[in-house]
C-alpha cells in the first residue's frame, strides 16, 4: 500500500491537470444534502438479516396521505435538503408517494428489491438489491427468480444500478451475476452485508470472508471495467476488518453529537409516520455501527473526509475515485470516469 513520502500543499496536489479535472468534476456536486425516508412498512419479500425489520422503525404507522408527504418534502426543501433517498421496507409498493417526492425534490435515489418496477416518470436513480444468484436469493430472500425478474423489469432503464451485497455465502457467485449483467448492458456496484444490532446469523462477515471479498471485488473491477461502478479505494474502505466508523468517524447523527455542520446538522431519517429520532438517525438505522461497511454509509462518511485525504497526489486521487464512484452510483446521469489510482491506499488516520 502507498504511504506519502512528504507533505504537500493542496495547490501542489491539484496542479496535476488530470487530478484538477476530476476535482472540478466532482466538486460541482458538493451542493447535495441528503435525508432518507421510509416510504412503506410493508415488503413483498422477507430477507435474512433485513435492516428494516429490526428495531422500532418497523412498527411506525404508515402514512399514505399524499398531501402530508408533499408538505414534508416542501419543508425539507426549505430546510436545504437537495437529495432524497427513498427506502423503508419496499418503496415500489407506494409509487404514488415516491412520485410526490420526485415532484418536490427531483434529485434522489430509491432502494428497491426490483420485483415491482417503478413508473418511468419517477426519474430517480434506482438501486436494485442483489444478494447472490437466484439459488441463493431463494434461500436467503425466500423469492424465486429474483435476478431474472429484476433484469426484465429494468432492462434498458438508465435509472437502474444493481447493488450486489457480499455476504459470507455468496462471494463466489458475484462473478456469475456480474457476467449476466454485463451481457445485458447493465451496471453493478458492490455493498457489504453489515449486521443489524443483535444479529448473529450466517451472514455476518469474518476476517477470512472480508479478505476473500476483497480479492473477488478486485478481480471483477479489473475484468468488467464497463460494468462495475467501483474503485480500488472503495474496495479498501469497505473490506478492512475495521468498520467505517472506526476508520473514518461516522458523520451521521446517531454517532455524531455535533449539530454545527454537515450531516450532524442537516441529516434526518424519517419513518413511515413522517417522524424522526436524532438518536437513531443514520442512513441504515439499526445497523451494528461497529460492523458497518454499508455502501450508503460510505458514500457520505468517506466523502466527508476530503481534508484527511488531501495529503498527497496518490491519496487524494484515491479519494476522488471514491467520490466519482459515489456520484455515478447515486446521481442519475452522472458518468463515472476511469479510476485515477489503481493501487490500494491506506485510509488516512484522523489527525
Amino acid at each position: 500500500m502507498i504511504v506519502p513520502a512528504r507533505e504537500y500543499k493542496f495547490s501542489e496536489i491539484i496542479a496535476d491537470p488530470v487530478i484538477r479535472e476530476r476535482w472540478e468534476k466532482v466538486r460541482r456536486y458538493f451542493f447535495l444534502r441528503e435525508s432518507t425516508y421510509d416510504m412503506s412498512n410493508r415488503c413483498n419479500i422477507r430477507c435474512e438479516g433485513c435492516y428494516y425489520f429490526a428495531g422500532e422503525k418497523q412498527f411506525a404507522e404508515e402514512n399514505r396521505d399524499k398531501e402530508a408527504w408533499r408538505q414534508l418534502l416542501k419543508a425539507e426543501k426549505e430546510r436545504g435538503i437537495t437529495f432524497v433517498v427513498l427506502a423503508g421496507a419496499e418503496p415500489s409498493l407506494v409509487p404514488e408517494l415516491c412520485g410526490v417526492c420526485y415532484d418536490e425534490i427531483p434529485l434522489g435515489a430509491i432502494a428497491s428489491n426490483g420485483i415491482k418496477s417503478l413508473p418511468p416518470e419517477i426519474d430517480y436513480r434506482i438501486h436494485l438489491s442483489v444478494w447472490g444468484n437466484d439459488r441463493t436469493s431463494l434461500a436467503i430472500r425466500k423469492a424465486p427468480d429474483m435476478l431474472v425478474r429484476q433484469m426484465a423489469n429494468y432492462q434498458n432503464d438508465p435509472r437502474a444500478v444493481f447493488v450486489y451485497t457480499f455476504t459470507p455465502v455468496n462471494i463466489d457467485e458475484a462473478r456469475e451475476v456480474t457476467e449476466l449483467l454485463a451481457k445485458g448492458g447493465l451496471k453493478i456496484t458492490f455493498n457489504m452485508f453489515s449486521a443489524p444490532v443483535g444479529y448473529s446469523g450466517p451472514l455476518r462477515h469474518t476476517p477470512a470472508t472480508l479478505a476473500r471479498t476483497e480479492q473477488v471485488m478486485t478481480e471483477l473491477l479489473a475484468g468488467f471495467p464497463e460494468t462495475v461502478l467501483f474503485s480500488p479505494y472503495n474496495i479498501v474502505a469497505h473490506t478492512r476488518q475495521q468498520g467505517l466508523h472506526e476508520l473514518f468517524s461516522c458523520s451521521y447523527p446517531r454517532m455524531n453529537t455535533s449539530t454545527d455542520i454537515g450531516l450532524g446538522r442537516s441529516f434526518r431519517q424519517y419513518r413511515t409516520n413522517l417522524q424522526w429520532d436524532r438518536a437513531a438517525a443514520c442512513c441504515v438505522p439499526d445497523t451494528d455501527c461497529a460492523d458497518c461497511r454499508h455502501y450508503a454509509a460510505g458514500s457520505a462518511v468517506v466523502t466527508a473526509r476530503m481534508y484527511r485525504h488531501a495529503t498527497d497526489p496518490v491519496t487524494f486521487s484515491a479519494w476522488l475515485d471514491y467520490v466519482d464512484t459515489y456520484l455515478a452510483v447515486w446521481v442519475k446521469g452522472y458518468e463515472k470516469g476511469a479510476n485515477l489510482c489503481d493501487t490500494p491506499v491506506i485510509p488516512p488516520l484522523n489527525s
